[in-house]
């Protein structure tokens, strides 16, 4: 079975997590197989009103079927919707992707049950 992870970037590289979630640039999508290696990378354009399209990147996000989602910093609006879907929202432990996703591979990374200090949708 393969893992979907979504991460938001804040290039189109897909290197550099974002600090925040509803304000990242791009989503980086990581198709992992059982043993962790990444079968699949991928990066989208973010189209949320942040970035100057429509709609909230948390609704616009689950088109992309992630299983878990690695993040600096996100919202409680956007955690109860990724929880409404059963998709794991983890803390990330890193600002670098690749570091990142190692960690999540070794069951580092703890799960984020609440929102940041700054977010502006409650």
């Amino acid at each position: 079975m393969t893992s979907k992870v979504l991460i938001p970037t804040d290039d189109s590289e897909g290197k550099v997590v974002a600090a925040h979630f509803g304000r990242a640039q791009y989503f980086t999508v990581f198709d992992l197989n059982d043993d962790g290696s990444v079968s699949a990378k991928t990066v989208h354009a973010s189209t949320s009103e942040h970035s100057g399209g429509r709609g909230h990147a948390h609704d616009n996000v689950l088109n992309y079927q992630p299983n878990v989602i690695i993040v600096s910093g996100m919202g409680p609006r956007g955690i109860r919707s990724f929880e409404s879907q059963n998709i794991a929202v983890l803390r990330a432990n890193s600002h670098s992707v690749d570091d990142v996703v190692a960690s999540f591979v070794k069951r580092e990374l703890e799960e984020l049950t609440e929102g940041c200090a700054d977010a502006h949708h409650k």
